[in-house]
Protein backbone atom coordinates (compact mmCIF):
# COMPACT_ATOMS: atom_id res chain seq x y z
CA UNK A 1 0.00 0.00 0.00
CA UNK A 2 1.24 3.45 -0.68
CA UNK A 3 1.20 6.05 1.70
CA UNK A 4 -0.69 9.08 1.37
CA UNK A 5 1.39 12.56 1.46
CA UNK A 6 -0.04 14.59 4.03
CA UNK A 7 -0.47 18.28 2.67
CA UNK A 8 0.84 20.77 4.70
CA UNK A 9 -1.81 23.67 5.22
CA UNK A 10 -0.52 26.29 2.96
CA UNK A 11 -0.59 29.10 5.29
CA UNK A 12 2.10 27.20 7.53
CA UNK A 13 4.80 27.94 4.60
CA UNK A 14 3.81 31.05 4.36
CA UNK A 15 3.90 31.56 8.00
CA UNK A 16 7.95 30.45 7.85
CA UNK A 17 8.69 32.70 4.51
CA UNK A 18 7.47 35.66 6.65
CA UNK A 19 9.71 34.76 9.57
CA UNK A 20 12.34 33.75 7.66
CA UNK A 21 12.21 37.49 5.89
CA UNK A 22 11.52 38.92 8.78
CA UNK A 23 14.82 37.49 10.31
CA UNK A 24 16.88 38.52 7.59
CA UNK A 25 15.42 41.65 7.41
CA UNK A 26 16.22 42.46 11.00
CA UNK A 27 19.95 41.16 10.75
CA UNK A 28 20.51 43.59 7.85
CA UNK A 29 18.88 46.57 9.79
CA UNK A 30 21.59 45.84 12.91
CA UNK A 31 24.15 45.26 10.72
CA UNK A 32 23.64 48.57 9.10
CA UNK A 33 23.83 50.19 12.18
CA UNK A 34 27.12 48.45 13.41
CA UNK A 35 29.04 49.50 10.12
CA UNK A 36 27.55 53.07 9.91
CA UNK A 37 27.95 53.62 13.47
CA UNK A 38 24.06 56.00 13.75
CA UNK A 39 23.06 57.80 16.76
CA UNK A 40 19.70 56.24 18.26
CA UNK A 41 17.99 59.54 16.79
CA UNK A 42 19.36 58.61 13.00
CA UNK A 43 18.48 54.76 13.22
CA UNK A 44 17.75 53.08 16.63
CA UNK A 45 18.62 49.81 16.72
CA UNK A 46 15.44 46.81 16.82
CA UNK A 47 16.27 46.39 20.51
CA UNK A 48 15.87 50.18 21.09
CA UNK A 49 12.62 50.01 19.20
CA UNK A 50 11.46 46.83 20.83
CA UNK A 51 12.19 48.27 24.28
CA UNK A 52 10.02 51.48 23.40
CA UNK A 53 7.10 49.52 22.34
CA UNK A 54 7.21 47.28 25.41
CA UNK A 55 7.34 50.45 27.80
CA UNK A 56 4.18 51.88 25.25
CA UNK A 57 2.39 48.71 25.97
CA UNK A 58 2.96 48.42 29.66
CA UNK A 59 1.49 52.44 30.30
CA UNK A 60 -1.41 51.43 28.42
CA UNK A 61 -0.87 54.46 25.97
CA UNK A 62 -0.23 52.38 22.63
CA UNK A 63 -3.59 50.42 23.56
CA UNK A 64 -5.35 54.04 23.47
CA UNK A 65 -3.96 55.43 20.80
CA UNK A 66 -4.54 52.51 18.27
CA UNK A 67 -8.07 52.12 19.53
CA UNK A 68 -8.10 56.02 18.19
CA UNK A 69 -7.31 54.85 14.46
CA UNK A 70 -9.28 51.74 14.96
CA UNK A 71 -12.14 53.47 15.15
CA UNK A 72 -11.12 55.94 12.75
CA UNK A 73 -10.17 53.45 10.15
CA UNK A 74 -13.65 51.72 11.05
CA UNK A 75 -15.96 54.32 11.20
CA UNK A 76 -14.44 55.75 7.51
CA UNK A 77 -14.08 52.29 5.89
CA UNK A 78 -17.71 51.76 6.56
CA UNK A 79 -18.76 54.96 5.39
CA UNK A 80 -16.92 54.93 2.23
CA UNK A 81 -17.70 51.32 1.22
CA UNK A 82 -21.33 52.17 1.52
CA UNK A 83 -21.46 54.92 -0.57
CA UNK A 84 -19.13 53.58 -3.20
CA UNK A 85 -21.26 50.45 -3.45
CA UNK A 86 -24.27 52.22 -3.33
CA UNK A 87 -23.05 54.93 -6.17
CA UNK A 88 -21.49 52.29 -8.16
CA UNK A 89 -24.61 50.42 -8.77
CA UNK A 90 -26.88 53.14 -9.74
CA UNK A 91 -24.11 54.42 -11.63
CA UNK A 92 -24.27 51.36 -14.04
CA UNK A 93 -28.07 51.12 -13.67
CA UNK A 94 -28.22 54.37 -14.80
CA UNK A 95 -26.13 55.66 -18.44
CA UNK A 96 -26.66 59.32 -17.81
CA UNK A 97 -26.65 59.81 -14.24
CA UNK A 98 -22.67 58.04 -15.27
CA UNK A 99 -21.63 60.66 -18.17
CA UNK A 100 -22.94 63.53 -15.68
CA UNK A 101 -20.99 62.47 -12.55
CA UNK A 102 -18.33 60.38 -14.09
CA UNK A 103 -16.28 63.90 -14.82
CA UNK A 104 -16.55 65.26 -11.29
CA UNK A 105 -15.75 61.97 -9.47
CA UNK A 106 -12.40 61.86 -11.85
CA UNK A 107 -11.69 65.57 -11.28
CA UNK A 108 -12.00 64.90 -7.35
CA UNK A 109 -9.06 62.18 -7.37
CA UNK A 110 -6.88 64.76 -9.33
CA UNK A 111 -7.21 66.77 -5.56
CA UNK A 112 -4.54 64.95 -3.18
CA UNK A 113 -6.52 63.96 0.31
CA UNK A 114 -3.33 65.81 2.55
CA UNK A 115 -4.98 68.96 1.07
CA UNK A 116 -8.47 68.25 1.63
CA UNK A 117 -7.34 67.22 5.24
CA UNK A 118 -6.82 70.82 6.30
CA UNK A 119 -10.65 71.93 5.06
CA UNK A 120 -12.50 68.74 6.61
CA UNK A 121 -11.22 69.72 9.84
CA UNK A 122 -11.62 73.94 9.62
CA UNK A 123 -15.30 72.99 8.69
CA UNK A 124 -16.05 69.57 10.95
CA UNK A 125 -13.48 70.70 14.05
CA UNK A 126 -11.07 68.08 15.48
CA UNK A 127 -13.04 65.35 16.19
CA UNK A 128 -13.46 62.06 15.25
CA UNK A 129 -15.69 63.18 12.30
CA UNK A 130 -13.22 65.11 10.23
CA UNK A 131 -11.43 62.34 10.47
CA UNK A 132 -13.45 59.72 9.70
CA UNK A 133 -14.50 62.15 6.40
CA UNK A 134 -10.89 61.68 5.24
CA UNK A 135 -10.60 57.99 5.25
CA UNK A 136 -13.95 57.38 3.52
CA UNK A 137 -13.20 60.19 0.85
CA UNK A 138 -9.41 58.15 0.27
CA UNK A 139 -11.36 54.54 0.06
CA UNK A 140 -14.02 55.62 -2.22
CA UNK A 141 -12.63 55.96 -5.48
CA UNK A 142 -10.91 52.16 -5.70
CA UNK A 143 -14.23 50.56 -4.35
CA UNK A 144 -16.53 52.20 -6.81
CA UNK A 145 -14.33 51.65 -9.51
CA UNK A 146 -14.85 47.77 -8.24
CA UNK A 147 -18.23 48.08 -7.66
CA UNK A 148 -18.81 49.53 -11.39
CA UNK A 149 -16.61 46.69 -12.87
CA UNK A 150 -18.01 44.16 -11.14
CA UNK A 151 -21.58 44.77 -11.56
CA UNK A 152 -20.90 45.30 -15.54
CA UNK A 153 -19.06 41.96 -15.37
CA UNK A 154 -22.01 40.06 -14.95
CA UNK A 155 -23.10 38.10 -18.14
CA UNK A 156 -25.94 38.95 -20.17
CA UNK A 157 -27.01 35.45 -20.94
CA UNK A 158 -27.47 35.67 -17.19
CA UNK A 159 -29.43 38.53 -17.05
CA UNK A 160 -31.40 37.38 -20.09
CA UNK A 161 -32.17 34.14 -18.26
CA UNK A 162 -33.14 35.77 -15.01
CA UNK A 163 -35.77 38.10 -17.18
CA UNK A 164 -37.30 34.71 -18.59
CA UNK A 165 -37.63 33.49 -15.17
CA UNK A 166 -39.68 36.70 -14.43
CA UNK A 167 -37.18 38.12 -11.84
CA UNK A 168 -37.80 41.47 -10.23
CA UNK A 169 -35.10 44.10 -9.81
CA UNK A 170 -34.18 42.97 -5.88
CA UNK A 171 -34.47 39.25 -7.15
CA UNK A 172 -31.96 39.99 -9.88
CA UNK A 173 -29.60 41.92 -7.73
CA UNK A 174 -29.83 39.75 -4.61
CA UNK A 175 -29.98 36.05 -6.52
CA UNK A 176 -27.10 37.69 -9.73
CA UNK A 177 -25.49 40.56 -9.43
CA UNK A 178 -24.14 40.21 -5.69
CA UNK A 179 -23.13 37.02 -6.15
CA UNK A 180 -21.08 37.37 -9.69
CA UNK A 181 -19.48 40.79 -8.90
CA UNK A 182 -18.46 39.61 -4.93
CA UNK A 183 -15.08 38.78 -6.12
CA UNK A 184 -14.18 42.08 -7.65
CA UNK A 185 -15.81 43.94 -5.06
CA UNK A 186 -14.05 42.57 -2.24
CA UNK A 187 -10.63 43.39 -4.07
CA UNK A 188 -11.62 46.72 -3.66
CA UNK A 189 -12.50 46.34 -0.59
CA UNK A 190 -9.06 44.83 0.62
CA UNK A 191 -7.49 47.89 -1.35
CA UNK A 192 -9.71 50.25 1.00
CA UNK A 193 -9.07 48.92 4.49
CA UNK A 194 -5.36 49.75 3.63
CA UNK A 195 -6.32 52.90 2.00
CA UNK A 196 -8.13 53.61 5.10
CA UNK A 197 -5.05 53.71 7.40
CA UNK A 198 -3.70 56.18 5.55
CA UNK A 199 -6.67 58.16 5.77
CA UNK A 200 -6.72 58.24 9.54
CA UNK A 201 -3.12 58.87 9.88
CA UNK A 202 -4.01 61.94 7.18
CA UNK A 203 -6.31 63.39 9.42
CA UNK A 204 -4.61 62.72 12.78
CA UNK A 205 -1.68 64.90 10.82
CA UNK A 206 -3.00 67.80 10.50
CA UNK A 207 -4.86 68.17 13.98
CA UNK A 208 -5.52 65.48 16.56
CA UNK A 209 -4.18 65.44 20.21
CA UNK A 210 -4.30 61.32 19.98
CA UNK A 211 -4.30 58.61 17.62
CA UNK A 212 -1.34 56.77 16.01
CA UNK A 213 -0.83 59.90 13.53
CA UNK A 214 -0.31 61.89 16.36
CA UNK A 215 1.92 59.18 17.89
CA UNK A 216 4.45 59.65 14.69
CA UNK A 217 4.06 63.48 15.00
CA UNK A 218 5.06 63.67 18.55
CA UNK A 219 7.85 61.19 17.88
CA UNK A 220 9.29 63.59 15.18
CA UNK A 221 9.11 66.90 17.18
CA UNK A 222 10.91 65.48 19.89
CA UNK A 223 13.56 63.64 17.79
CA UNK A 224 12.26 60.42 19.35
CA UNK A 225 12.79 58.23 16.19
CA UNK A 226 11.89 54.35 18.39
CA UNK A 227 8.76 56.12 18.91
CA UNK A 228 8.02 56.81 14.98
CA UNK A 229 9.20 53.42 14.45
CA UNK A 230 6.55 51.78 16.72
CA UNK A 231 4.33 53.98 15.42
CA UNK A 232 4.98 53.37 11.99
CA UNK A 233 5.12 49.44 12.73
CA UNK A 234 1.73 49.35 14.85
CA UNK A 235 0.22 50.58 11.70
CA UNK A 236 1.56 48.05 9.74
CA UNK A 237 0.05 45.72 11.86
CA UNK A 238 -3.31 47.21 11.76
CA UNK A 239 -3.39 47.50 7.72
CA UNK A 240 -2.49 43.68 7.43
CA UNK A 241 -4.96 43.06 10.31
CA UNK A 242 -7.63 44.96 8.17
CA UNK A 243 -6.29 43.30 4.81
CA UNK A 244 -6.16 39.85 6.69
CA UNK A 245 -9.71 39.96 7.50
CA UNK A 246 -11.24 41.13 4.23
CA UNK A 247 -9.48 38.12 2.66
CA UNK A 248 -10.85 35.61 5.16
CA UNK A 249 -14.22 36.84 4.48
CA UNK A 250 -13.02 36.78 0.55
CA UNK A 251 -12.10 33.00 1.00
CA UNK A 252 -15.10 32.30 3.35
CA UNK A 253 -17.71 34.09 0.57
CA UNK A 254 -16.33 32.88 -2.47
CA UNK A 255 -16.17 28.72 -1.29
CA UNK A 256 -19.62 28.36 -3.83
CA UNK A 257 -17.22 29.25 -6.72
CA UNK A 258 -14.68 27.11 -6.24
CA UNK A 259 -16.92 24.20 -5.69
CA UNK A 260 -18.02 24.78 -9.19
Amino acid sequence: MKRQKVRKPKWMGQGASVGLSMGLFLLIWQGVIWLGEYPTFILPSPSAVCERWGDLIANGALWLHTAVTLREVLLGLGLGALTAIVLGYLLVHSPPAERLLTPYIVASQSVPTVAVAPLLVIWFGTGTFSKVLVCALIVFFPILMNTMVGVRSVSRDLRDLMRTLEANRWQMLWLLEVPASLPVLLSGLKMGATLSVIGAVVGEFVASDRGLGYLLKQGQQLYDTPLVFVGIGTLVILAQSLYGIVALGEYALSRWQRAV
